[in-house]
Formats: C-alpha cells, structure tokens, sequence
C-alpha cells in the first residue's frame, strides 16, 4: 500500500512514527548482529570459532585422573587457572554406571553425577569459573553409547516434562562388523536400516544419526549443556564417526561459542572435515585440533630434529582454517599412561614444546600435567603471548630452521612476539642473531626465548617471573618495554602503588627476593607512571634435603643391561661420580613390585639441581641427558633408541613416589572392605585403585 501524506491529517504524525519503528528495529537488528559477529550466541548458524580469538585452552585432566581433577578440586583452583586460561576442557560428565570411567562410554545424558562428581558440585564449578570469565568446555560423546544392559536397553530420561529414550532402531545396522546385527537377529528385535555414516566403534552401539529420534535427542542434550548446566561450548569426541554435517545441526540448534572436533587424521582430512561442518551455513560450526601441528613437536623433540617445526602441513600454515585450529602437544590419548600402555608421548624438552605452542597461531590448549610441572613458567609464557596479542588468526614467519633450534616472528595485534625454541644449550642470547635493536628479550628458559619487536608507542613494564609459589629465593628480571630512551623503572615490594619518586631499577637488572611480596613494577615516562605490572609472589623457606634417585631399566633390556652406571653433575657442572662414565650403582631396592638401583644427592639451595645420564659397562650404551632433578625421582630406560644412539628415559615419578618412605607396605586382596579406606594425603576414597598405597584401620596396605 502507498502512503500519502494529504489523505489523511494525521498522516505525517503516523508516518514518523512508522520510520521512528523501523530505524528502532534495524538499530536493534545491527545491534543483535554485532552482538552475534563477537560472541557467536544467537546467530542462525554456529560460527564454531571466534576469529580473532586471543583465549587459551586448558584440558583439566588426564587418564584416571578422578581424584585429582574432581569438580570440587578444579574449583578451589578458581582463581589461579582463571587467571591464565579463558577456557577448560573437561571430561564427559554424565553417568557412565562407575566411579571408575573417564565418560568415554556414556550411558545417560541428563544424569550428570559422574566419576568426577555430583551434578550440584558440577554446576557450582562452572558457575564459578564463569563468574571469573572462563568458560568450561564439555566433552560432549555421541558417536556411540553404551546400553544400561543387554546390547541396546538405553534408559528413559524426563527432561522439562520431555521423556527421551533411544531404541535399538536407533544403532546402526552396520554396528560392530555386523555383530550388532547378529545379536538383533537372536533377540528379534530391529536394528536402524542405516548404514554408519563414518568409522565403526567396537565397544558401545554406534549411533544413526539420520534417525530423527537420535537427533532430536542430542539436540536436546546439546541444548541442555549450554543453556541449563552453563557450559561455554563443546568439544566433540571421535567425530570420525558419523558425518560432519550433523555437527551442524546439533551447533546450529544448541548455539555453543566454542565447538572443536577430535577429528584425528591427516590436515586434508582434518580440512575437510572442518568445512564439512558448515551444514547448508556458509561458515563452519567448529573447529578442529590441529593434530599435525602435534606431529610436527613430537617429531622435533624426539628425533632431535628441530627443522621439524618448519612444516606447512597443519592447519595453522593455511590463512583460511588457522582460526579454527586448537593447537596441542600432548593429550590423555598420547601421554605416558604405564608401561603396558605407553601410548605415544613427547619424550623430553617438555617446557621448549609448550613454549613453541604458546607462541604460534591458533588457539592452544596445554596438557593438565604439563602445567602441573611448569605452572610458573607456563603463566609467563601465557602472559607473553596475550602482552603481544597474539590470536588464532596472527600471521607467522620462519627466521630460523635448523637441526638445533627453530625461531619464528608471529604477528601480535599489539606488538610482534619472537620465539626460538630448540636443544638446551643451542638456544642462547645470540642464537640465532637477534638485533638488541629491534627486540627485547622478555624470557628465557631451558631451551627457549621470547622476545618482543621494539615499537613507538607500545609502552609497557615487564616481570619475567609469574605470581606464584616458589621454593626458597628467586630473581625477577625487571624490564622497559619502550622505545623511550629516557624511560625509567620504579617499583615497590610491599603492594603500593609505585610513584615517580619510588625505588628505581635499570631495565634488564634483576631484583633478588627471599620472602614473600607484592612487587610493583611502574613505567615511568615524561614525569609519569603509564603503566604497571604486579606480582605476587609466595615464597617458600629452602629447606636443604635429599633426593634419591631411583632408575631401572624396562624389562626387555635386562640381559643387555646387567649393570648400572650413574654419572651426575650439577647445574654448574661439577661432577658428583667422578669422570665418564660415573660409578657403578650397586644400591637396590624393591618398590612397587620392581628392583630399582638408587643413589642419593645432597640438595643444598633452591637453586641447586642434579643432572644424570644412565649407562652399562664402559659407557656404552648410554642414555639420553636426565636434567633438572631437585627431589626423588624415578626413572625407566626404555627399549627405544633415538637417532644418536642413546636410550630414551620415561620419567615415572608420579606413579612411584607415593611409595617412598612407607615402611611395612602388605598385599591386601580385599581392598573393598566396609572398613573407612583413606588415600596418603588423609581424603577418603571410595573405590581403590590397583598399586596404590592406602590407609585403613591406620596401617598402610597396597591395593592390587
């Protein structure tokens, strides 16, 4: 209909207030929208991925760890891991019918007490990382499920009034190499008339995602995750399992900020995948981890080869998809879980692997035990990465490539961020050559640098140690990042706000710290204080100890290895068992149903460390380098030679050091007795786990 402003006297009061309506509703349309371009909630399609994301992933767990990463653990850890990381991985956390599961067979969906806790204590933890501005990331598992009994009995679960239950015409036909099938056959029942859409899952009943009954389950567990329980976004197990395309449906309807798959294949693979997860959308839904780029680091490390890092074969070389790359090194599925199942882990220069990750495009994700090792570094080389502004679209150029060591420049949206990372004692102030002119060197560790490009206008006080707890004193490197060459440095050790007039240091010097503080460090510039850096910094009493350390080698090695050599020096390089190869060790004792040979040190400062290569006869063979040893430790020579020659060393301490000290250890085959069962650090527990040390009636016993 034509409007006409002389048909009607009212006519121009009406028209404007017609125009007034709908500029009011497209302001409010344009605001919706970018709303949506920023956060990705509410759009008609899930973006999967923010671009331009500069947040960083942690994955809270690792195999079998329910004690220590129980939802009411996680959450007493609110403030320090909200304090470096904007987002966390959790385990699946519906019912799998045991305490003892990790979620990977789930069976309901609405129940969520699970081996890591009750629901209440869940919602509490997400609520409260939330209200810190960190977001839990789900473990959502939907390729297949497990059934209550029988082959296919899922249960009925009431959700809002909504009763939701799968049937067996729900599995795929195909499930199991037929076997499903047979089954069905046996018990008269139906199968799906569908076929799998992706790779087959021996060990829960496959589901078809084409029936609508699957769909609009999931879509209702989906929704439920975000919208009730307060998950931040999804991360999707064995997505090889059935199309991509049904990721879209079930973002698209649930409407996750952040979705990533476990699409574990070659980059093309992972590729496709990726755009395969746009749905009848022009963006895709979700990214996916960047399992190349976890190749090219464990083949760096463990074949000594640096040139590794070099690689464009990863989704983080390839402008289009590196927004939607979660880059990692190591996860629960590649870790060193025992000796019968060691998996496939990075083997040493763990912190050099995450330094590396830290520094490069994409959005990182860093392994729980890696943080748990290098927490204080790791902050720093967090706080590095978000000081430059480094995203998961930054830009990257290769400076360095060599056998030793390997150095790139990213592209910060506030500065440029050097890394080098490589062998200790290849990475040094002047390895590769860097200008003092152009960068500033703002950390430095075993086996890696970072670096800052020097730029007008960016102006910004720097502490190369991060708040945290240290054992006994520490140096704290004070650093001007300016271009200011009359820029000064003022600070204040008891939490006041550093002035002018404040205490002054040089930039590049270092403050020497025993007790605990609150150090302020202020950028002066033009008779003003522009810019502040605090830390807090709880620092523990050095109690000088000793370390035992304890090696065997695997068992395949004993008739090739009949004796045992340590040679030991210090971190200055003193030798503690005389010249190469050392002293034979001839010390040994049984733990945890193993001979170890053992050798105990003297640790006489905080900063005093041993280090040890193991080896037979004359020398020959050797291992690698074992370095930075300050408390008990235990290590295994493996039956894995590198490309020099030398041994691999696992690292076990964390499965054995509980048995150190505990004397009178018994066999107890009824480790399930009504009687109270407490774990070494006084907590109850409710189940044991075989070959760890308990305390029951107060005597000690081992459960197996």
């Amino acid at each position: 209909m034509e409007l006409n402003a002389n048909d009607n006297p009212n006519a121009n009061h009406n028209m404007k207030r017609l125009l007034l309506s709908v500029l009011l509703f497209f302001a409010a349309q344009l605001s919706t929208f970018n709303f949506q371009l920023s956060t990705g909630i509410g759009s008609a399609h899930a973006q999967g991925w923010p671009s331009n994301y500069g947040g960083v992933m942690l994955q809270g767990f690792y195999w079998n760890s329910y004690a220590e990463t129980k939802w009411t653990n996680l959450e007493s850890q609110t403030d320090e891991l909200a304090g470096s990381f904007d987002l966390i991985w959790v385990p699946q956390s519906g019912w799998c019918g045991s305490t003892n599961n990790m979620g990977y067979t789930p069976k309901y969906y609405w129940n969520q007490r699970s081996a890591f806790g009750t629901e209440a204590e869940l919602r509490s933890m997400i609520k409260t990382f939330k209200d810190r501005g960190t977001g839990m990331i789900a473990d959502v598992v939907v390729n297949h499920r497990e059934s209550i009994s029988g082959w296919y009995t899922f249960p009925a679960e009431t959700y809002n009034g909504v009763t939701y239950q799968m049937t067996s015409a729900d599995v795929c036909a195909n499930d199991d190499g037929g076997k499903t099938a047979t089954q069905a056959a046996k018990e008269g029942v139906s199968l799906s008339s569908n076929n799998d859409t992706g790779e087959d899952w021996d060990g829960c009943r496959d589901l078809d995602h084409n029936s609508e009954n699957v769909q609009k389950i999931i879509k209702a567990y989906t929704k439920y995750l975000i919208d009730d329980l307060g998950y931040s976004g999804f991360r999707y197990d064995m997505v090889k399992g059935f199309y991509a395309s049904f990721i879209a449906t079930y973002n698209n309807y649930a409407k996750p900020q952040f979705s990533v798959g476990e699409y574990w294949d070659s980059n093309n693979a992972i590729k496709n995948w990726i755009s395969y997860t746009k749905g009848d959308g022009s963006t895709p839904t979700s990214a996916a981890f960047d399992f190349q780029f976890r190749y090219n680091v464990r083949d760096a490390i463990n074949n000594s080869d640096w040139t590794k890092l070099k690689s464009d074969n990863r989704l983080i070389a390839d402008n289009y998809y590196k927004p939607y790359a979660v880059t990692f090194v190591e996860n629960h599925d590649m870790e060193y879980r025992s000796a019968s199942e060691q998996q496939d882990p990075i083997k040493k220069d763990t912190i050099q692997a995450n330094a590396f990750l830290l520094a490069m495009p994409g959005t990182p994700c860093v392994f729980l035990p890696h943080w748990l090792a290098y927490k204080n570094e790791i902050k720093s080389l967090i706080e590095a990465r978000k000081l430059a502004g480094v995203t998961n679209t930054s830009s990257y150029t290769t400076k360095a490539s060599t056998t030793n060591y390997y150095a790139a420049e990213v592209t910060g949206s506030n500065v440029n961020l050097y890394v080098v990372v490589g062998k200790a004692g290849s990475v040094s102030s002047s390895t590769p050559f860097v200008s003092t002119s152009d960068y500033q060197e703002i950390l430095s560790g075993y086996g890696y640098r970072y670096l800052v490009a020097k730029k007008d206008g960016f102006n910004h006080a720097w502490l190369d140690k991060a708040s945290g707890e240290y054992d006994g004193e520490i140096s704290v490197r004070c650093i001007a990042l300016t271009t200011n060459s009359a820029a000064k440095l003022v600070y204040t050790t008891d939490g006041s706000e550093p002035t002018v007039s404040s205490t002054s240091i040089a930039s590049g010097n270092s403050l020497h710290l025993t007790q605990s503080c609150t150090l302020k460090l202020g950028l002066v510039i033009d008779g003003k204080v522009v810019d502040t850096v605090t830390k807090t910094y709880e620092i523990a009493e050095f109690t000088p100890h000793t370390a035992t350390i304890y090696c065997r080698v695997f068992n395949t090695l004993k008739s090739s290895w009949p004796t045992m050599n340590y040679y030991l020096w210090t971190g200055s390089s003193t030798e503690l068992n005389g010249n190469w190869p050392g002293k034979q060790i001839t010390e040994t004792v049984e733990i945890g149903g193993q001979t170890w040979y053992k050798q105990t040190v003297d640790i006489t400062s905080a900063s005093y460390s041993v280090n040890a290569v193991f080896s037979t006869g004359t020398g020959s063979p050797q291992t690698i380098d074992v370095t930075g040893i300050k408390d008990d430790a235990f290590f295994v020579i493996k039956n894995s030679v590198l490309e020099d020659g030398k041994y691999d060393v696992t690292d076990v301490t964390s499965s054995y050091q509980q048995y150190v000290g505990v004397e009178g250890v018994t066999y107890d085959a009824d480790a399930e007795q009504k009687l109270a069962i407490f774990d070494l650090q006084g907590r109850r527990v409710q189940h044991t786990l075989p070959g760890h040390v308990y305390i029951r009636g107060g005597k000690k016993f081992l459960a197996r």
